[in-house]
């Protein structure tokens, strides 16, 4: 059994949902990305996703994509990322991590070594937007064997097959895009992302977390009642990239704990 899998039964049993955020790895430099790590678990995260930098991040809108950017200035690569989840294990074993990223880093290297190196690292658990259910099978194989998640993007306009055929390969949760477009974009409605989600819900019995367009503590607390996980990444992301290099702590971490008090007040929490 995954830490992913385990973490959603632990905050199952407390009647709690999952708050999952996301940084660049990288961004706003290599040195920070640790320390960043730290604050996002001191402060509410169940989980990590931590981003791949990548020259052209199809799914992410402005505010990542800059974050990528960020990084790649700072000649931080897939490697890289890696490292930083490594160094990240020293101190923190618990805490599920979860890299997503894109094909293109990962066909570069190679699919075995890029395996190797997250079992290595300890990293919990992959998703890769650009790899479709119908082309992962071989890689996905892989992943379990060495015991790491597969998990899945699905969109609005995603149709119940796809759904059927998405859940039969993925492990750990699902991740569910609450709107149409990219990362950081429109508010979320909720009444429809709630129908989707029960829709899921009839083909897969894994946990469904839900992001994009999560963008304050009013919306994660919304989405916390109707999924099982909130992701937040945009507005951690933009909190990054408009903080003084002295303050990108302290902001991130005011940011964070307004989101998990938002989550943990619903009454259905």
């Amino acid at each position: 059994m995954s830490k992913i899998t385990i973490t959603f039964e632990k905050l199952k049993e407390l009647n709690k949902k999952a708050l999952i955020p996301f940084i660049t790895a990288g961004d706003p430099c290599p040195t920070e990305t640790v320390a960043l790590m730290n604050t996002l678990v001191e402060n509410g995260a169940d989980m990590i996703e931590l981003g791949v930098p990548f020259s052209d991040p199809m799914a992410d809108g402005p505010v990542i994509q800059r974050a990528s950017e960020r990084a790649l200035k700072n000649k931080v690569g897939i490697k890289d990322t890696i490292k930083l989840a490594k160094d990240f294990r020293e101190t923190n074993k618990n805490t599920p991590l979860i890299l997503m990223g894109y094909a293109n880093p990962i066909e570069a290297i190679g699919v075995g070594n890029f395996i190797k190196l997250i079992k290595d690292a300890q990293i919990d658990g992959v998703i890769t937007v650009d790899y479709p259910p119908e082309e992962s099978k071989e890689f996905v194989k892989k992943l379990n064997k060495e015991k790491i998640d597969s998990i899945f993007l699905l969109s609005p306009t995603t149709e119940d097959d796809r759904v059927k055929l998405i859940a039969e390969q993925a492990s750990g949760f699902l991740y569910y895009v609450s709107l149409k477009g990219v990362t950081g974009a429109a508010n979320i409605d909720i009444k429809q992302v709630s129908e989707k989600v029960k829709n899921i819900q009839k083909y897969s019995d894994l946990p469904v977390a839900v992001g994009f367009g999560v963008r304050d503590p009013e919306t994660a607390k919304s989405v916390s009642e109707i999924s099982d996980a909130v992701v937040i990444g945009s507005r951690i992301v933009n909190e990054i990239e408009g903080s003084k290099k002295n303050e990108v702590i302290s902001n991130v971490k005011k940011l964070m704990h307004s989101i998990r008090n938002a989550i943990d007040s619903s009454g259905v929490q």
